[in-house]
Formats: structure tokens, C-alpha cells, sequence
């Protein structure tokens, strides 16, 4: 190793090959749970998202009714 080429590249090897391991460990198979505590998450999260949906109609629906009950009102006015 006499030339400092070499020792830099040796030590950008060591860096990247130790930044995959760490990564691989971290990671392991995928996030670190297992797949029926996975399934069960996902399981709440759908339901959740369902719910959600669920409020955001009916939302939608108090809107429009409330946007036409205005625009009648407005109509009633300007008959008048």
C-alpha cells in the first residue's frame, strides 16, 4: 500500500460496505414486524380509511344541500 490511492479507495470499500450492513440490519425484513401484527395494522388502517370516506360524504352532502338551500333562498329574495 504505497500509494495513498489505494488506502482512500480501501477506505470508501470499508464505508460503503459497512453502510449496507447497517442498512440491511435496520431494516431486516422490511420494518421489523411481523406479518401478523402487519395484517392486523393494516386491517385498522382500512377501517380507518373507510370511516374517513364515510365522513367526507356526508360532508360533501351537508354542503351541497346547504350551497342549494342558499342559492333558493337567494332566488326567493330576488322574487319577491
Amino acid at each position: 500500500m504505497n500509494n495513498p490511492f489505494e488506502f482512500v479507495l480501501i477506505i470508501i470499500a470499508m464505508v460503503f460496505i459497512f453502510a449496507l450492513l447497517k442498512r440491511r440490519m435496520e431494516n431486516g425484513d422490511g420494518r421489523g414486524q411481523e406479518p401478523a401484527e402487519e395484517s392486523r395494522e393494516n386491517a385498522r388502517l382500512r377501517d380507518e380509511v373507510s370511516e374517513l370516506k364515510e365522513r367526507i360524504k356526508v360532508l360533501e352532502r351537508i354542503t351541497v344541500e346547504k350551497e342549494n338551500s342558499l342559492s333558493r333562498e337567494i332566488e326567493d329574495l330576488r322574487n319577491r
